[in-house]
């Protein structure tokens, strides 16, 4: 019964998710679908709220592990989930996508994060994963009429085959070499024999699969595409929740599983936050497409996560996490005002459309100047110290260089941000932005309250910089 009780929020989830499915079937109204689906993440929220553990919980044969790190976590998914289908409501109603498919794919994404972001066993991380990645290529085919659409869902689901290949084969092979899946069993393992070449070489593939899902460079072809080309909610969805369970399987495998391998994966990371960080930033310059503009951006905030995992330390780690945690919190805000000046007449797809926000409407300009100068690393919003204490991180474990490399790559991503800056305040627009009619007092209050997270955190960063440093003891 204990174990049944852990894993309460998985079980709230997929039964919430299994009637909203059931009962869709007899409904005409999809709003009342919507509803019942915010519903199931509420009631989740509260499930892992209510049932964080007292201590570390190993259960199911070491198959799933329940303890501060991961209900800090899915408390993140879910709301970044919740926050994506709250904005979206007016363009998937506009672009009849607001239906039973959709909300229940939501749904099983949101499982299968969850189920990543607790997974002991590399089993289970593979199931988690995949039922995360079925939804998505689904989630992006789904709008009707759209070449676009289907083409970005074709290339993401090879490109995502590719990726899991690489990720199931490396796993095989540490199965192969140590005769179990289980995470601290491997890393048990590693610490009593000396990693041999076939070791380092399943570590490779692991790294690879892993880095396709995350967006590092070299397995970043895809996302620029698939940012681009899904509906903007998709799009959203996609840029927010499932870098943080990606992140919980890097940190997993990479702290537990593969600690005695710090020297052989901290090399690889390198490599690949190098080049995420000085691809992204510089690619992103020449973007005029906002959601192609984000989607490199993405790829160089990848390469700063990777940063916080190669130092090898708990400092790193846990600047990591939050890191992770404030990247998807300030994501939000920016699609989610998107997705507000996307309507029948005019959607909100390039850097042209912002200009003149601030004489339209002056608060959600501001609202996107707090959320940008974030992910620039501008003081008082919670990006500054998110990157300051990255780079204290690394510079304490000896990687002075890269640090350099860090702070030269934010300078030169500084400038497209302050493009978009001066596109919405100084720039004049015969067709100035116009927020969807439909946009009502819930989605502009709840806009709202995440942007001011990002400042309130920025001032006061030690409400949740404590808090993950207390989860990664």
């Amino acid at each position: 019964m204990i174990e049944y009780i852990t894993i309460g929020p998985e079980i709230v989830l997929l039964t919430c998710t299994i009637l909203v499915l059931v009962i869709d079937l007899f409904l005409k109204d999809k709003n009342i679908t919507y509803y019942l689906t915010i519903s199931s993440l509420i009631f989740t929220l509260s499930a892992i709220i209510l049932l964080v553990p007292q201590s570390k919980q190993i259960i199911f044969y070491g198959s799933f592990i329940s303890d501060n790190l991961s209900a800090l976590l899915k408390v993140i998914v879910v709301i970044s989930v919740l926050f994506t289908l709250i904005y979206s409501k007016n363009y998937l109603k506009e672009q009849k996508m607001l239906n039973g498919e959709f909300l229940t794919l939501s749904l099983f994404a949101l499982l299968g994060m969850m189920i990543m972001i607790s997974s002991a066993n590399m089993l289970n991380i593979y199931l988690g994963l995949e039922l995360l990645s079925l939804s998505l290529y689904a989630m992006v085919a789904l709008q009707n009429k759209s070449k676009t659409a289907a083409e970005s869902a074709i290339k993401y689901f090879v490109l995502g085959a590719l990726a899991s290949g690489l990720l199931l084969y490396g796993m095989s092979l540490i199965y192969g070499i140590t005769g179990t899946l289980n995470i601290t069993q491997i890393g048990a393992f590693f610490i009593e024999n000396q990693p041999d070449k076939l070791s380092i070489l399943a570590l490779i593939f692991i790294i690879s699969g892993l880095g396709f899902k995350l967006g590092a460079v070299p397995f970043h072809m895809w996302l620029p595409d698939v940012y681009e080309g899904s509906p903007t909610p998709v799009t959203t969805y996609i840029a927010t929740a499932p870098k943080v369970a990606v992140f919980a399987i890097f940190l997993r495998l990479l702290t537990e599983g593969f600690i005695t391998l710090h020297i052989q994966w901290a090399q690889v990371l390198i490599v690949l936050s190098i080049l995420s960080l000085v691809l992204g930033n510089i690619v992103a310059i020449a973007q005029h497409n906002l959601k192609r503009m984000l989607a490199y951006s993405a790829i160089s905030h990848a390469g700063f996560i990777m940063l916080g995992l190669l130092a090898g330390t708990n400092i790193g780690y846990s600047a990591a996490v939050f890191y992770v945690i404030t990247y998807a919190i300030t994501t939000t805000v920016i699609f989610g005002i998107i997705l507000f000046l996307s309507h029948d007449n005019k959607q909100c797809e390039n850097l042209e459309d912002l200009k003149e926000l601030n004489k339209t409407h002056p608060w959600f300009a501001f609202l996107m100047l707090i959320a940008l100068f974030s992910l620039i690393g501008v003081p008082p919003t919670v990006g500054f110290y998110a990157k300051l204490a990255v780079l204290h991180a690394i510079i304490d474990a000896g990687y002075s260089y890269l640090a350099i490399i860090a702070v030269i790559t934010s300078v030169i991503g500084a400038f497209y941000y302050l493009r978009v800056i001066k596109y919405m305040y100084f720039d004049k627009n015969q067709n100035p932005p116009q927020l969807n009619k439909n946009t009502n007092f819930l989605m502009k209050a709840t806009i709202t309250i995440n942007a001011l997270i990002i400042l309130a955190l920025g001032i006061y960063p030690a409400i949740l910089m404590t808090y993950t440093t207390y989860v990664m003891k």
